[in-house]
């Protein structure tokens, strides 16, 4: 092991636990309600019952409802049903149109994956119509447990300060992981032969990085294992989504940049069924029509989003809030491109019919699910995150909810913002050499990547600028040549912020990278991607 490397992990506190984890079943059980929705489940086996699996129209939604719908299958359910929400006919969440497919299908359970836990009156109506429900989920309970669901199988209701380690890791995993995790219990039950459950891992990882969930102890078990079976991946519908996509490498950066913007394109653009179809078929011609067609879409989500990011005018008010007539499917892209470039908590609006419909995304202190309590007399409807949220408004409303949530964020005094942003670096590198191929491939041992889990983040002290390359049709994107001591290090940055198109080459400049890895002709190099550069400091 290089030093360098050594280094890193040191500082990271790294085990050999978290590097190699070993697969376990067991974290099933420490699941609220598992018991009783396992139960349930064989009793609906048992009585030749039908069952509706009701998801969402996310990544982490669609993923987790392919897992629930094969499980059952697998574990013997007569007939499985499944729907997920539309986002612009339902929003998130179980909707009466859920109660309406349930009563149609004559159902007589429901299990939600990756929503339900705030949904209580769809329950209730679902529960006078003698069908039972049980919630597979993973978001905060907004309004306590669903008095009618026959069981809440969501790991956030214990407690954030839980003395039980297991317990406060598990409140962590993503709605896919839940549903697997629901999986593992009937494979421990033994409704569904042992091993065969693994095949379902490269679902849990995509629905765990891209749902950003935190690389702690059991998701880091779950996505180690999840990247070998991706990498082997029988499933048709993920080798054509990877076709189309020009996935080269399998890796937490094809997922997050690659496969979820496409998987994701569906429910933001049209119906998310297009990704669950893909993520079923089981016939390669049906999966390579599906997957062109989510490329397609793709495609236009990145036209509406240039689009409306060229339209939006942004004033000097702490808190953003940008309305227009802009494709519903792309404000939450959009909020979080706004907090990249201008870091600033920032709302994106669209307007339907009079009523104002968008996403928040913030960062640091300013807590966007405090923020809509605050300003609540001002909406509609919201509810969301820390992070990120939803909110519904008046048109009419739109000035007072801006005035409102910028004097709540002004009340807050934050002063420490900024600090949330800053890169900060797992090294500092004197020597550009030191940077090689061996490097690179000995941090693979860290894959996947994630929250809590980055990719390794190098400082490059005092380099030079020796060129200054502008790329792409608009020429947003930048490539460095950076030099120091006679060694030379490429560096790219695509959507460079403006202040770096001008750069004094005299200066010396302090660096913040990714390692990247160029293949061309069987051969090997190393470049990086470039994300902060900052004058240096004589004291480094």
């Amino acid at each position: 092991m290089s030093k360098i490397f050594e280094e890193i992990l040191t500082k990271r506190g790294v085990t050999e636990e978290f590097l190699r984890p070993k697969y376990s079943l067991e974290h099933a059980k420490k699941l609220p309600d598992i018991e009783v929705a396992v139960a349930r489940i064989k009793a609906a086996i048992d009585g030749g019952e039908a069952v509706l699996v009701y998801g969402d129209y996310d990544v982490d939604g669609v993923t987790a409802s392919t897992i629930m719908c094969e499980a059952l299958k697998l574990a013997g359910v007569k007939r499985v049903e499944v729907m997920l929400p539309d986002r612009f006919i339902d929003g998130y969440g179980m909707s009466e149109r859920c109660l309406e497919k349930a009563v149609e299908l004559r159902v007589g359970l429901v299990v939600t994956v990756d929503c339900g836990s705030n949904n209580a009156e769809v329950i209730k109506k679902l529960a006078e119509h003698k069908i039972d429900t049980i919630v597979t989920d993973h978001h905060e309970l907004m309004n306590g447990v669903p008095e009618r669901a026959l069981a809440v199988v969501n790991s956030k209701r214990y407690d954030e300060n839980e003395s039980d380690l297991e317990k406060r890791e598990l409140r962590e995993i993503c709605g896919a992981g839940v549903a697997f995790m629901v999986m593992q219990a009937l494979v421990l039950e033994g409704m569904i032969p042992q091993n065969q459950e693994k095949w379902f891992l490269d679902l849990v990882l995509i629905g765990t990085i891209c749902d950003s969930m935190v690389m702690n102890q059991i998701n880091r078990e779950l996505a180690y294992f999840g990247l070998i079976i991706l990498q082997k991946t029988k499933r048709v519908g993920l080798l054509e989504l990877m076709r189309v996509a020009g996935v080269q490498k399998i890796d937490s950066e094809a997922i997050g940049f690659q496969i979820g913007p496409r998987l994701n394109a569906g429910g933001r653009m049209e119906s998310a069924e297009i990704s669950l179809k893909l993520l079923m078929s089981k016939e390669r011609a049906e999966a390579v029509m599906l997957a062109e067609e989510l490329n397609r879409l793709n495609g236009e989500r990145r036209t509406a989003q240039r689009a409306a990011l060229e339209e939006i005018l942004v004033d000097e008010k702490p808190v953003i809030v940008a309305a227009g007539n802009w494709h519903e499917g792309v404000l939450g892209i959009i909020a979080g491109r706004l907090v990249e470039k201008y870091r600033r908590p920032s709302f994106v609006l669209g307007e339907t019919e009079g009523i104002y419909k968008g996403s928040g995304r913030s960062f640091g202190d300013f807590n966007l699910a405090e923020a809509i309590k605050a300003v609540n007399e001002t909406l509609i409807g919201g509810g969301g995150h820390a992070a990120a949220c939803g909110v519904k408004l008046k048109k009419e409303d739109l000035g007072r909810f801006t005035e409102a949530v910028n004097q709540y964020y002004q009340s807050l005094n934050l002063t420490e913002q900024e600090k949330y942003l800053e890169v900060t670096e797992d090294i500092k590198v004197n020597d550009l050499a030191e940077l090689d191929v061996a490097l690179y491939e000995e941090m693979s041992v860290l894959q996947p990547f994630g929250q809590g889990n980055a990719e390794p983040i190098f400082e490059l002290l005092n380099t030079k600028i020796k060129f200054v390359e502008t790329l792409g049709a608009e020429k947003k994107h930048l490539k460095f040549t950076l030099e120091k001591d006679g060694n030379l290090f490429k560096a790219l940055v695509f959507n460079a912020r403006e202040e770096w198109f001008n750069l004094d080459k005299d200066a010396t400049y302090n660096v913040h990278i990714n390692l990247v890895l160029n293949e061309w002709r069987g051969r090997k190099t190393v470049e990086s991607r470039l994300l902060q550069i900052k004058k240096s400091d004589p004291s480094d």
